[in-house]
């Protein structure tokens, strides 16, 4: 008898992600945006991209996804799994590696402005937006340094 055959799963995606944020009146503010298909709130994140830096391509998310600039972690404060939904294909674990960045200038308009919405919140308020439990827990932890 022949043993059944075990599926594995695909590999998980490496991604990175800026966490946005600044000092505002009443203390740490974390910037989040809408994912494109799902429109949950979430950090801008994306591919690692070839000939830069995982620093310096999370912080081009945050300017494409988010319209901010700053100063980015060299190294991540932490990093987080979720599952990636698609609409026309399967969904896919990705893990993400999270720099932060102190937004030091917000653009008014921005690359993807029509596709998300963008929202400065304390950090208790961020944390109760997002929907990933690392995420959250990575959120809750930061006291805002780059």
């Amino acid at each position: 008898m022949t043993a059944p055959a075990i599926r594995s799963e695909p590999a998980e995606r490496r991604q990175v992600a800026a966490l946005p944020w600044r000092r505002g009146v009443n203390g740490l503010e974390i910037l989040l945006v809408t994912s494109r298909e799902t429109r949950r709130w979430v950090t801008p994140k994306g591919g690692r991209m070839p000939g830069r830096t995982d620093a310096e391509s999370a912080a081009l998310e945050a300017l494409e996804e988010a319209g901010v600039e700053g100063m980015v972690s060299g190294a991540p404060i932490g990093t987080f799994r979720y599952l990636k939904v698609l609409k026309r294909r399967a969904p896919r674990w990705c893990v993400v590696a999270l720099h932060a960045l102190e937004v030091r200038v917000e653009h008014p308009v921005w690359q993807e402005q029509a596709e998300r919405q963008r929202v400065w919140l304390s950090r208790d308020e961020a944390v109760l937006r997002v929907d990933e439990p690392d995420l959250k827990a990575l959120i809750a932890a930061f006291e805002g340094q780059a």
